[in-house]
């Protein structure tokens, strides 16, 4: 694809690639998108659990992300942060085309699974 604008006498002149500007996306775009993949990547939330939230820096075509999440109890707590990692590098990556160098997972709270014979 290439730009076309008017030259000074009305004849169209050809911009090149590297002269046509820069789309730049907020680090709140980003965030907005790591958090949706971390939801995406976790399934089914405990009853009580805040939805996954994310932080960005962005860095010219690189995101840091740190994703804040809430997980069952008992659950394998390590491989769900791993997927949570591995699918918010695949969807940033995917639909911003940036590189995600690190992901830090924090898990805010465990909600342990209710046992039946409780009062």
């Amino acid at each position: 694809m290439t730009s076309v604008s008017s030259g000074t006498h009305g004849s169209p002149t050809v911009v090149a690639p590297g002269e046509r500007g820069a789309i730049r996306i907020a680090d709140r775009v980003v965030a907005k998108i790591a958090a949706q993949a971390a939801r995406e990547a976790l399934g089914t939330l405990p009853k009580d659990a805040v939805p996954p939230h994310a932080t960005v820096v962005v860095h010219h075509d690189s995101a840091r992300v740190r994703v804040h999440l809430e997980l069952d109890y008992p659950s394998d707590i390590g491989a769900r942060c791993a997927a949570v990692r591995r699918h918010v590098v695949e969807r940033v990556g995917a639909l911003v085309d940036m590189e995600v160098p690190e992901v830090a997972v924090h898990v805010e709270r465990l909600h342990p699974a209710q046992t039946q014979g409780r009062a």
